[in-house]
């Protein structure tokens, strides 16, 4: 799919084009070779910068050419809407080509990126190509920064229900915690690389204003980084833990099924025995026997229930 947004000087709307024009923004989402050769013929660049982004293992980084530069980052990405936190991250490319375009390239189509599109982003113009890259990874970084807070109230949850849980599950949903966590990690530490390239200033022109940005887009990004190594390890923690609590769970549940079945065998046995061919004598005969043995029954069960208690093994 691609679409091409463009907005004027000192206007806060966006709109969309049906061709390409100087200043605009070329959106590029999982892209067919047509649309690709389409935008290559208007657009003189490489098509090689476009398909390698569209590679799901491209890893962050910078590549300059004659007319154009491109920049590659991982960005999060809602992997399955159906369940919660279940993130993964892919490749997204940015090509600022000649200071007269500005292609965005990516397999998935990032929320961050619709942001823009609805003109969500304040100051946002398609003519300030710098400050436009420096956006796209300011609100890359914030993104993560929301997902995290979500893994964090995630973990929580989990942990409450952890305490009462016997089985599996809860663990498992843990692990795939774990998983997202472990590609944010990689994705971010990354992504660090790439803005550390960047605000050294031998990649793009650096106005003072863009410089402001990036900085404040390497330190949430860090903080990403950190936040993202505290949740782990907390959740490497937990995991060790609360697997030795649902075998502890089990186990109490366990023994008070052992219990309950040693109380009422009390009962069973005494009918038993009673219950076989013998003679009782003048027992037999008695109208209250059977509400004799009940209370005997009762009264034993009772006992034995108590002295299990007692020694905690009910």
């Amino acid at each position: 799919m691609i679409k091409i947004y463009k907005n004027e000087p000192e206007q806060t709307t966006i709109k969309e084009l049906q061709k390409i024009e100087d200043n605009c923004w070329v959106n590029l989402i999982n892209p067919t070779p047509e649309e690709v050769k389409k935008v290559v013929s208007e657009i003189p660049i490489d098509e090689d910068l476009i398909t390698k982004v569209l590679d799901e293992e491209e890893l962050p980084r910078i590549e300059k050419t004659e007319n154009a530069t491109l920049i590659v980052v991982d960005g999060p990405y809602m992997e399955d809407m159906h369940i919660r936190n279940k993130y993964t991250t892919y490749p997204l490319g940015i090509i600022i080509c000649n200071d007269l375009h500005v292609i965005t390239v990516s397999l998935k189509d990032f929320s961050l990126l619709k942001e823009f599109a609805d003109g969500k982003v304040p100051t946002f113009y398609t003519y300030k190509k710098t400050r436009f890259l420096i956006q796209i990874l300011l609100r890359t970084a914030s993104t993560y920064l929301k997902a995290l807070k979500q893994v964090n109230e995630d973990i929580q949850t989990k942990e409450k229900a952890l305490y009462h849980s016997t089985s599996n599950k809860q663990l498992i949903e843990l692990l795939n915690i774990e998983k997202t966590l472990v590609y944010f990690l990689t994705s971010l530490k990354a992504n660090d690389v790439v803005l550390e390239k960047l605000s050294k200033g031998n990649v793009i022109e650096m106005y003072e204003e863009d410089i402001e940005v990036l900085e404040d887009t390497v330190i949430e990004n860090k903080q990403g980084i950190e936040m993202c190594s505290i949740y782990r390890e907390i959740l490497s923690s937990m995991t060790d833990t609360y697997g030795t609590i649902i075998s502890n769970n089990l186990n109490v549940a366990m023994k008070f099924l052992a219990g309950i079945t040693i109380v009422f065998s009390i009962p069973t046995m005494i009918a038993s025995f009673l219950g076989m061919n013998v003679p009782l004598g003048s027992f037999a005969h008695n109208d209250f026997a059977f509400l004799f043995i009940c209370f005997i029954s009762l009264v034993l069960a009772i006992l034995i229930a108590y002295w299990l208690k007692k020694k905690d093994m009910l």
